[in-house]
This record gives C-alpha cells, sequence and structure tokens, in this order.
C-alpha cells in the first residue's frame, strides 16, 4: 500500500521531475537516430555479406572446373604413357580413348596423331568435330607441346556457334616423340556438366575469351540492375578465358520492413511510457519506505542468527560484525568495525600463521571446505573457529570484499575426540578379546620353544653329570638353547605389540610379513577346525605405510570370522584364502571363505555397531576393521564369493598424500 503524507494524501512528484523526465525524450530521439543508422549499416552489410558469398560461390566453381580439367589431363597423360610402352598400342588406344569419351561429357573427340602431325586412330570416329585443318587449327599448340615435352591446351575456337578447346598431350616411345594426343573439349558441355542447378537458381555465369566474347553461359537469372559480379580466369585452359558470374542485389526484405515498423511503434511506446514514468513516480516514495522495511526485517534476521558473520573489504578492513560474532568474541562492534589486522581476537601465539592465512583468503585463495583457527575471546580464552569465506559482490558485479562464517566448533571438537578415545579403547578390548580366543595357539607357538629348551638344557647336565663332553658340543647346545629362548620372546613381544594400548603409528611395512605374522596367530585355531589358510603374495611388492598393528588386527578379525563361517563346510571344501593384488596406486586384499554366505538382511547392517550374528559377539568387530582401513583412507566391504561363501576385500594406498 503506497505511503501519505499528513494530509492522507499520496506524496507529490518533486519540482525536478519535469526536467527528469527530457533526459528520456532526449535519448529516445537519440535512439531512433541511432536506429535508423543501424539499418543503413544492416543493408550495407547485407551487399557485403552477398558480394562475400558471390566470391566464394565463384572460387568454388573455378576450383571444381580446375580439378575436373587437370583430372582429365592426368588421365590422357597415363594413356600417353601407356602407349608409349605398349607392343599392340591401336587395341589400347581404342579401348581406353572410347571409355574416356563415354566416361566425359564435354570430351568429344580423342586423336592419336603421328611425329608428323597426321592421324593414327581417332575416337569416337575419324574426324574431329573441327573442320579446319590441324596445320591451322591452334596456332602452334602442337609444335608447343612437342617442343616443352608435357601437355599444352590450344587457344579456344568456335565451329558452329560452339566454343572448344584442345588438349594435345605427347606420346613418346624410347625417348623418342612417337605422336600426340589430341583431346576436343566442348565448352558448353564443360559448364552443363560441372555447373549445379542451385548455381544457375543465384547467378548468372558465362565463360568469355580475351576479347570479352561469351562462348558458354548457363544461368536462370535475368539481367537486371543494379547487381554484383565476380570473376576469375580460367588456368587451365587458359588462353583469356575468364569465368564471370553476376547476381542481382536483394531488394529491401520484408525483415528490413518490419523492423521500420517496430521501431516506429518502439518511438511511440517509449513516448507513451514517459508518461507512464510521471505516474510511477509518485509512487516512489511508497517503495522507499518499503525498502526501509526490507532493511529492517533482514537486519533482524542477521541479528538472529547463531552464526558468526564478519565482513571485511578488500584491504582487510572489518566493515561488518553481527551479534552473534561479538557475543562469540567478547568484542563490541565499535572495537571491531574498521579495525585492520592483526584483529583483537587473534590468538597472540600463533599470529603470523592466521596472518598468512588472512592473506591467502584476501589474495583469492580460500579453502572451499573451510579452515580451522584459534581465536581468543576478549576474556582471554581460546577457543576452536570454524571459517568459511565467501567473496562479496555488489549490485554493478564488482568484488568489493570478503563475508566470513564463523563457527565455534571447540565442543565438538571435544566431542570427536573423546569418540576418538572411546574407538580405541574398543580397538584395544577388540585385540585382547581376539588374543583371549587364541590363547591356545599363543599356548602351541610356546610350547615349542620351550620343549626345546628344556630338552637342550636336560642334554647339557646330562653331560656334565658324565664327564664325557666336549667345550664345542655345550657350546652347540647352548647357541640352539639360546636361539630357541629368542624364538619364545619374539612370540611374547608380538603378543604384547599386539594387545597393547597405544596411538596409531603410521610407518613403512611389508605387507606379507603382516600377513605372515597374522596367519600365524590364526593357524593353530584353523588346523583345530580343519581350514586350510592359503596365501597368493605377488613376489615384488612396494612399501606400504600403515600402523602394521592395526592392519595385522583387521586380517585377525577377518581370518577369523571366515573359519567360523565354515563350521558347516564339508571339510574337504574348507578353504580359507588370502590373496594381495597390486593395482598402480593402491594394494586390495581379499579373504575369501568357501562357508554358507549372507542373507540381505545381514549384509545390510553386517557394519552397524553391536551388530552380530554370533551369539557370545559384541558387533564391533567388523566396524572396528571398517573405522581402521577408513583411517588409512582405504574401503572394506564384502561381496558373494561365486563358488560360494563370502569375500572381505579392503584396499589400501601406497601413499596417504
Amino acid at each position: 500500500m503506497p505511503a501519505m503524507n499528513s494530509a492522507g494524501q499520496p506524496p507529490r512528484a518533486p519540482l525536478w521531475s519535469s526536467w527528469y523526465l527530457t533526459m528520456p525524450k532526449l535519448a529516445v530521439g537519440l535512439l531512433v537516430l541511432l536506429l535508423v543508422a543501424l539499418l543503413w549499416l544492416l543493408q550495407e552489410n547485407e551487399k557485403e555479406e552477398q558480394r562475400a558469398t558471390l566470391i566464394a560461390d565463384v572460387l568454388w566453381l573455378e576450383q571444381s572446373i580446375r580439378f575436373h580439367i587437370e583430372g582429365g589431363t592426368t588421365h590422357l597423360q597415363q594413356l600417353a604413357l601407356d602407349l608409349g610402352s605398349e607392343d599392340a598400342p591401336e587395341k589400347l588406344f581404342d579401348a581406353r580413348a572410347r571409355h574416356l569419351v563415354r566416361t566425359s561429357a564435354e570430351l568429344l573427340h580423342v586423336a592419336w596423331l603421328g611425329a608428323d602431325g597426321r592421324p593414327r586412330a581417332a575416337q569416337p570416329s575419324a574426324e574431329s568435330p573441327r573442320r579446319t585443318p590441324p596445320e591451322e587449327r591452334d596456332g602452334g599448340a602442337f609444335d608447343l607441346a612437342r617442343k616443352l615435352g608435357k601437355p599444352v591446351f590450344s587457344r579456344p575456337y568456335s565451329e558452329d556457334g560452339v566454343a572448344y578447346f584442345e588438349l594435345h598431350v605427347p606420346v613418346y616411345r624410347g625417348g623418342r616423340l612417337a605422336g600426340m594426343l589430341v583431346a576436343t573439349h566442348s565448352l558448353s558441355a564443360l559448364v552443363v556438366e560441372l555447373v549445379p542447378w542451385w548455381f544457375v537458381e543465384k547467378y548468372r555465369m558465362q565463360i568469355t575469351d580475351d576479347d570479352g566474347r561469351v562462348l558458354a553461359s548457363k544461368s536462370k537469372v535475368a539481367a537486371g540492375q543494379p547487381e554484383i559480379s565476380h570473376q576469375v580466369l580460367l588456368d587451365p585452359p587458359g588462353h583469356g578465358l575468364t569465368l564471370h558470374v553476376a547476381a542481382n542485389r536483394a531488394a529491401t526484405s520484408v525483415a528490413q520492413t518490419l523492423i521500420i515498423t517496430l521501431i516506429i511503434f518502439l518511438a511511440g511506446a517509449v513516448f507513451w511510457s514517459l508518461w507512464a514514468i510521471r505516474g510511477l513516480m509518485r509512487h516512489r516514495l511508497a517503495a522507499e519506505q518499503a525498502l526501509r522495511r526490507e532493511h529492517a526485517f533482514r537486519k533482524a534476521m542477521e541479528d538472529s542468527l547463531t552464526v558468526g558473520m564478519r565482513a571485511r573489504d578488500r584491504e582487510g578492513r572489518i566493515t561488518y560484525v553481527n551479534p552473534a560474532f561479538c557475543e562469540m568474541t567478547g568484542f563490541d562492534p565499535g572495537e571491531l568495525v574498521g579495525v585492520l589486522p592483526p584483529y583483537p581476537y587473534w590468538n597472540p601465539e600463533e599470529i603470523e600463521q592466521t596472518r598468512e592465512l588472512h592473506d591467502k583468503v584476501l589474495g583469492g585463495q580460500a579453502p572451499t571446505g573451510g579452515f580451522e583457527l584459534h581465536f581468543r575471546r576478549k576474556s582471554g580464552e581460546i577457543f576452536d573457529a570454524l571459517v568459511y569465506e565467501s567473496p562479496l559482490i555488489d549490485a554493478d558485479g564488482r568484488h568489493t570484499g570478503w563475508m566470513a562464517s564463523v563457527l565455534d566448533v571447540t565442543e565438538r571438537k571435544r566431542a570427536e575426540e573423546l569418540a576418538r578415545q572411546q574407538q580405541e579403547k574398543l580397538q584395544a578390548t577388540s585385540r585382547l578379546i581376539t588374543m583371549g580366543e587364541l590363547a591356545s595357539t599363543l599356548a602351541h607357538e610356546l610350547n615349542q620353544p620351550l620343549a626345546a629348551i628344556s630338552g637342550y638344557n636336560a642334554g647339557c647336565l646330562n653331560r656334565l653329570e658324565s664327564g664325557s663332553y666336549s667345550a664345542a658340543e655345550l657350546k652347540s647346545a647352548l647357541e640352539k638353547l639360546g636361539v630357541q629362548a629368542q624364538r619364545a620372546g619374539r612370540i611374547i613381544r608380538r603378543v604384547h605389540d599386539f594387545v597393547r594400548k597405544r596411538e596409531p603409528k603410521l610407518a613403512e611395512c611389508d605387507l606379507a610379513e603382516v600377513v605372515d605374522d597374522a596367519v600365524g596367530f590364526i593357524e593353530h585355531l584353523a588346523q583345530k577346525r580343519g581350514v586350510r589358510i592359503d596365501r597368493e603374495i605377488p613376489g615384488w611388492r612396494p612399501p606400504l605405510f600403515a600402523d602394521q598393528v592395526m592392519i595385522e588386527q583387521v586380517l585377525l578379525n577377518l581370518m577369523r570370522n571366515g573359519i567360523e563361517a565354515m563350521g558347516e563346510t564339508p571339510p574337504a571344501r574348507r578353504r580359507l584364502s588370502v590373496r594381495v593384488v597390486l593395482g598402480e596406486r593402491e594394494v586390495e586384499v581379499r579373504v575369501v571363505d568357501s562357508g554358507s554366505g549372507l542373507a540381505d538382511a545381514v549384509r545390510e547392517r553386517l557394519f552397524t555397531p553391536f551388530f552380530s550374528t554370533k551369539p557370545e559377539g559384541m558387533g564391533m568387530g567388523l566396524n572396528i576393521c571398517r573405522s581402521i582401513i577408513e583411517f588409512h583412507k582405504g574401503r572394506l566391504w564384502v561381496e558373494d564369493n561365486p563358488q560360494g561363501g563370502c569375500v572381505f576385500a579392503f584396499t589400501l594406498p601406497f601413499s596417504l598424500n
């Protein structure tokens, strides 16, 4: 609803509005003049386009005629070469010349003259279309071809109103002139054959000699004025022949007439619109009032945001902060607006790093995914801030600065850290459970070195009691005893490294060693259940950057699940395969079992925390495995084994960068 003044009437237009409307009137008059000039330019441009099209079409036609004549010349040259080397040239000439005459509409006659100029053979008859005696027919084309040793075109001539030209091709045998091929061409037939229908619909085409006489023509366009034309020389055959093409200039089109009508209508509409503007200006004050209300509404929306908003110009000067940003940092708008870096909420201990990131943002290199900084509140408390920067573009499309959205993520990072610690505890618990389940394997592995140590020790005591021993024998037995003790120590150390709680340690490791260690842990359980474990590992492997213990934990979980899944499988088919496949940028490990497989409902929830298909299971093993693989920037998934069972596969990149 338009605003009213104190008298209840709409606001009156200012006195300067009449002068203000004068500018559109002048603009309309200038517009009409410019449109008239534009029409003239369009007409001239149309003429130039028509001429350019004419020239392009003429050049195309000239090129087509030239290529066609050169092609016929090539055939006659080949015939001349064959006649010079053929034992029975008359038969060859009759066959080849008859074929050339039949396939070329403009080629009327081919004669084979001897070296003295007398006819030897001709196709299609012995007589040429020209009745002039040979010694007067071409003004020396025969002699010129004989002297030059290459094809020569004669000057054009007319017989009974028809224009012809001849091509003289010398025939050599054994390096000596043996004759001359004379091919008679009709210019009219050449034009009929090569000028397409669309060309004669648009242009008047003529071939003239050097005296300007028309030798051949073809057109459906009547002569008229004014017209545009273009001409090019025809070489071959040359001798002043010119291809002349003309076209009538297009008259004023319906489109131009329509444009003129539209211009007049547009000018009238513009003048009418000027009268309408007078009424619109009466509502201008009402629109400004509505704009102020809209601004107040948008300001209330910004003030209600919980996300901090901060605007800066291209020099880094703060131009705007919303209440949420002030509440987040503890500073008032008066303490921030107009301030250049370093800002009062920057962390004093990270001034250089923060300024470097600030300069990147002003240089247009702000990270698209946002970045994190440590800010300091006015009270001195440090908090984590997540900042997203985007350019500020004004109504004219100019880049005037940067707008930042700032989130306080301190509590979120604390929650993430707590979740990480809980995840580590779950991983440690999972490893302890795994080792508890593999206690029999551990006892089996330790039993062998301990039994050997006991045996070597008993042997040494027996030797000492008997009194018949040598130092070499005792030394050998003690060395073997030491080797078994070291073996037992490595087993205990490996178990200790596996179950202890520690931070992830990324280092270069050999995947084959990881697989062997995992198989060593699980092998006793596999033997107990009658499962055979096969390893398929390539001979050469690039080093892998990973946490060896964590990858070993993944392999143990997957192999144990595979062994337990084959509980109902016939003993002959109980086979667990661990395959390592090398790719260009990553390695893929596949644990293949021949168990009963997975139902679709189970597959959908397989990696969900606390979901397990075992009555005594925790439901965290596969979830922890997926977390470990994703920590290494890899993927873990399950698929069906075509021979029955499941395939658990995961990938690990060679580099985490």
